[in-house]
């Protein structure tokens, strides 16, 4: 059977900037890459999953600690490096904060993170973003929305440069951090910005999600 999709590109009518931000790790700063691999991967697994993340979110339960090992040509880690079987990876101190300002967005499980001989490199957690909510203003954003039956939720937000995204506010609350249920993407508000800012911890990203 075959199944028909199309797109809508949707034009803003003027976004505020300075409200919302997409939090992602930061992967344009170049040089070499964070060398990382899962040396337990299979033992972890729940089939028929392919990968570690449910498709819901969270954390399954687990067997055994998750154990990330870096080749010899890794450069140091960052506090947010990414992305590992759906999941970031987040140091402890970037976890205090961001436990400190949403615990309820975020989950969290402790893994061991180590270099070729055995050495520990610190302690760092694969993170998760748990809040997902529809907020997304369509009407007011600029981005491209396909429609179709391949896709899981009957549609899906094509977000990448260019775009231009707006949020119904009042419908967020106090929320610091959320997905929406048709892409990817996690989004901060500027209170949560700031404190990632502020704890000085580097590896993240933080665009404007309204000049994406």
């Amino acid at each position: 059977m075959s199944i028909e999709s199309h797109s809508v590109t949707t034009q803003p009518s003027g976004v505020p900037t300075g409200h919302f931000y997409v939090l992602q790790p930061d992967i344009y700063s170049g040089g070499p890459g964070h060398g990382l691999t899962f040396s337990n991967l299979e033992r972890l697994l729940t089939p028929p999953r392919r990968i570690l993340r449910p498709a819901d979110g969270g954390f399954p339960v687990l067997p055994e600690i998750p154990v990330l090992i870096q080749s010899a040509s890794g450069r140091p880690l960052k506090d947010l490096e990414g992305v590992f079987s759906g999941y970031w990876l987040v140091s402890e101190e970037l976890k205090k904060v961001l436990e400190r300002h949403d615990a309820d967005g975020f989950a969290f499980t402790p893994c061991n993170v180590v270099s070729a001989d055995g050495t520990s490199l610190g302690e760092y957690h694969l993170c998760d973003v748990l809040r997902v909510i529809d907020v997304l203003d369509e009407s007011l954003s600029r981005l491209d929305i396909r429609i179709g039956e391949e896709y899981a939720k009957g549609k899906h937000y094509r977000i990448g440069p260019g775009a231009s995204l707006a949020f119904r506010e009042h419908e967020i609350s106090a929320a610091h951090v959320f997905r929406t249920p048709f892409s990817s993407y996690v989004f901060c508000d500027k209170k949560l910005r700031g404190a990632i800012i502020e704890s000085g911890c580097v590896g993240i990203s933080l665009e404007d999600a309204a000049d994406f």
